[in-house]
């Protein structure tokens, strides 16, 4: 072993005549134990909120969209057969897609119809996960049925079995003015997908049906695309756009929900920069542990260089004592985080069950548990970022050991 790690460890190890340098020590490694704690946790639960939300916006929207301009797609089955030979196509469904009003006695909402194919829906969506009362099955070509978000059905106060007039913006010209197209369907059911934009605004009905209101004939306003892996949904977009036809394009659903998850990205950023604080206040207490400990050790290090030890050796002994602080912290930091982001589950209710409350009510947010995501990136760089803060914090110290005059450090012993 070196003499320069084995003076450090010793010095470490060794009951210290000043109590302030033990003390200060101790508050410096729970200090960078507790933020790289607190960073793992935040960290994961975010990543847990994003993969969360995540899985219900794909749950309703679609990983790729395929549409033609003016919202018209006529030949959809060659578009649908075109895509589904690229490897990374699971499935695909048609679907027309128009706003209206839907009404309810004396309650009037705007919506969003979708008019789907049950069997194909089901392969590139998870609707039938989310259905509270009623299955997809229900909607029959010609029947005229419709299955409402829950928050539409509560707005218009209605349950299955109910009538709601469907009022279309595409009207009929006539003598006395433009007449909009009315058409009553039958609720045949309610889905709940926890997202506000689905729940709130969504109606599906059998795309014949809607084909038939909106006048579009055979054609659609689009396809719809499952890819086997939703990360890979930009390359295969933009793969596409290059086989499409000129009056079709190819969006995938980073671009159709990019804000939403671009403000989760920054959010994200921003916490782990704040919570690197709590790290940078405990590598300054390691600053001032090993300027004590310098002062208290100054006729130590002038033997040492009476005895031909090197400035950089000094520095290197002080730095071993400064990062065996700040290698002990992040250590039982980094365990305790993955711990608790493993475990959140089980921690939390545990919590609340003591404390005799919930944090996340199911009347008040759409998602009532902490979810957690571990990412070893995330546990990596945390990490790295601490131990590089604690070994900064050794430099300062160590070079004033290094810089001592032994002549001055020995004058009065």
């Amino acid at each position: 072993m070196r003499y320069e790690l084995m003076v450090g460890l010793r010095y470490t190890r060794a009951r210290r005549r000043n109590r302030f340098i033990s003390i200060n020590s101790l508050v410096s490694m729970i200090g960078i134990a507790v933020g790289v704690w607190a960073l793992i946790v935040v960290l994961s639960v975010m990543n847990g909120f994003q993969k969360e939300v995540r899985e219900r916006i794909l749950g309703v929207a679609s990983h790729v969209q395929i549409s033609a301009v003016g919202n018209r797609l006529s030949d959809w089955q060659s578009i649908a057969k075109l895509a589904v030979q690229h490897p990374r196509v699971l499935a695909t469904a048609p679907f027309v897609q128009a706003q209206a009003m839907l009404a309810a006695g004396q309650a009037v909402r705007g919506a969003l119809v979708r008019g789907i194919l049950p069997g194909q829906e089901e392969k590139v969506a998870d609707f039938g996960q989310y259905m509270r009362l009623g299955t997809l099955d229900a909607l029959k070509p010609g029947g005229f049925g419709v299955i409402l978000g829950a928050d539409l059905a509560r707005a218009l106060m209605v349950l299955p079995g109910d009538k709601v007039a469907l009022v279309a913006p595409q009207g009929l010209v006539t003598p006395a003015g433009v007449i909009p197209r009315l058409k009553q369907f039958t609720v045949v059911g309610i889905f709940e997908a926890g997202i506000a934009d689905a729940d709130a605004a969504l109606a599906l009905v059998h795309m014949q049906d809607a084909q038939t209101l909106y006048q579009l004939g055979d054609s659609v306003s689009g396809v719809r695309l499952k890819l086997d892996d939703l990360f890979a949904a930009r390359t295969v977009a933009r793969e596409l756009l290059a086989q499409l036809p000129q009056d079709t394009y190819a969006q995938d659903w980073t671009r159709t929900h990019a804000n939403f998850f671009r403000a989760v990205e920054i959010e994200k950023r921003m916490m782990f920069i704040i919570l690197t604080l709590i790290v940078l206040v405990a590598a300054i207490n390691i600053i001032s542990t090993l300027v004590v400990a310098v002062k208290d050790k100054q006729a130590d290090i002038a033997i040492l260089r009476t005895l031909g030890a090197r400035p950089g050796s000094v520095m290197q002994i002080f730095i071993v004592q400064g990062m065996i602080i700040g290698v002990i912290g992040v250590l039982v930091g980094v365990l305790a985080g993955v711990v608790t982001a493993l475990n959140i589950d089980v921690i939390v209710p545990a919590i609340e069950s003591v404390l005799g409350f919930k944090f996340l009510s199911k009347d008040v947010y759409l998602i009532p548990e902490l979810p957690s995501d571990l990412q070893a990136a995330d546990v990596l760089a945390i990490t790295l970022m601490a131990f590089a803060l604690s070994f900064v914090a050794t430099l300062y110290p160590s070079w004033s050991a290094a810089r001592l005059n032994p002549a001055e450090a020995l004058r009065y012993e």
